[in-house]
């Protein structure tokens, strides 16, 4: 009996070929290149360096500063990045960082190692994955991108950037098992040159362009997605400035004049303030001795009056006003002792506290304030009995 191919299989068998062929053709044609460890590679007016001959390689000594190394001429879209490094001394600096699809300062890709004294001990943070938005490292925004690693503090470490679209992998000394696989890469930047920094030997680099290793330049699934808990849809203001010492009050909240525009979450539930108004160093003259802050406002239908419970994941402080009145304050400040888990970075986790709603419409308000690096909110009710919050 003759069976039809469903349609949708068909579509999904041509794509997958496509992309194959595709990807083949990138590869076969693609050519690596050497960059060798030369000053006349490498700009060096922001941070010195030491050209020479390590462990039989030709290779380039960060001295102590916390600048990068700049790779002339050279642009980077999509491929593999492979090199080598060695730490000079992790009891004095532990990072090491490269910079790629780097546009400038602000704008940039980031991956890096926070290389400790003693590397037998587990840790999740011993590799770690940031954009770099406005010129901010957005680092405490996104607690997920990080993992760990087997980093060896007295020789060499191998590592390979598989680089593809809005995906990427990394790899460290183990070239079969990715050390962090990102479904999207975050930074508002394509293309760009590289970079390095850190108290460290470099060496061996290579580049291959398109060499993509069949990764799919499609960002990968967020699983949030499928969570309705989730307030999504919010109206925000224009940033202001609050006297640093100085907390928000109900005296503060907008009014009938404020002026709002729509803003909705990115990945995880994720209000990323800092894409939208960049950080604190973003601050004109005069106000150095102040904090960036803005309102964000949503709607909660509730069909019956009743109290409910909020997740609330934040940086780094957030005023949270229902129909006018206040009903939690907290502050999540790395690396204060105030700071929340998972270390002052942001997450769901962050706190949990009580909303009462009233029957029809309520109105949230939360005032968030700019402290340290990245900042913004993810916002989760967790019953949603009776309850529509504003989606997308």
């Amino acid at each position: 009996m003759k069976k039809n191919f469903p349609k949708h299989a068909l579509l999904m068998v041509i794509t997958a070929l496509l992309i194959t062929v595709n990807t083949f053709a990138q590869t076969k044609t693609a050519k690596p290149l050497n960059i060798p460890f030369e000053p006349a590679r490498w700009d060096t007016t922001m941070q010195k360096v030491e050209f020479t001959t390590y462990k039989g390689a030709k290779a380039m000594k960060i001295l102590p500063g916390n600048k990068q190394v700049l790779l002339k001429d050279v642009t980077f879209t999509n491929g593999t990045i492979e090199f080598d490094t060695q730490p000079v001394d992790v009891t004095k600096s532990g990072f090491l960082s490269i910079y790629f699809r780097r546009q400038d300062a602000k704008e940039s890709e980031l991956v890096y190692l926070r290389c400790a004294k003693d590397e037998t001990a587990q840790r999740n943070d011993a590799i770690q994955y940031a954009p770099i938005i406005h010129g901010v490292n957005l680092w405490d925004l996104m607690p997920h991108y990080q993992g760990s690693a087997p980093i060896k503090n007295e020789d060499w470490n191998h590592f390979k950037l598989v680089i593809s679209g809005q995906q990427m992998k990394v790899y460290l000394n183990n070239m079969e098992k990715p050390v962090l696989e990102i479904p999207r890469l975050e930074s508002n930047a394509t293309a760009g040159g590289l970079a390095f920094d850190g108290q460290a030997y470099f060496a061996n680099l290579v580049i291959k362009p398109n060499q993509i290793e069949w990764l799919s330049p499609q960002p990968g699934a967020d699983l949030t997605n499928h969570d309705i808990n989730y307030i999504r849809r919010w109206d925000v203001t224009a940033s202001q400035f609050l006297e640093k010492g100085r907390e928000l009050l109900r005296e503060d909240l907008p009014t009938d004049t404020t002026k709002w525009q729509p803003i909705v979450a990115e990945r995880r539930g994720l209000i990323n303030l800092t894409r939208v108004y960049g950080g604190i160093e973003n601050r004109g003259g005069g106000v150095q001795n102040k904090n960036r802050y803005v309102w964000l406002k949503t709607k909660i239908r509730c069909a019956k009056a009743q109290t409910v419970k909020m997740q609330l994941g934040f940086s780094d402080e957030v005023y949270v006003f229902i129909n006018g009145g206040l009903i939690y304050t907290d502050k999540n400040q790395y690396p204060q002792p105030i700071r929340k888990y998972p270390d002052g970075r942001m997450d769901i986790a962050n706190s949990t506290f009580e909303i009462p709603l009233k029957e029809g419409d309520n109105e949230l308000v939360i005032g968030v304030s700019a402290y340290f690096y990245g900042w913004g909110i993810a916002a989760r009710m967790m019953n949603m009995e009776g309850i529509t919050v504003q989606q997308e």
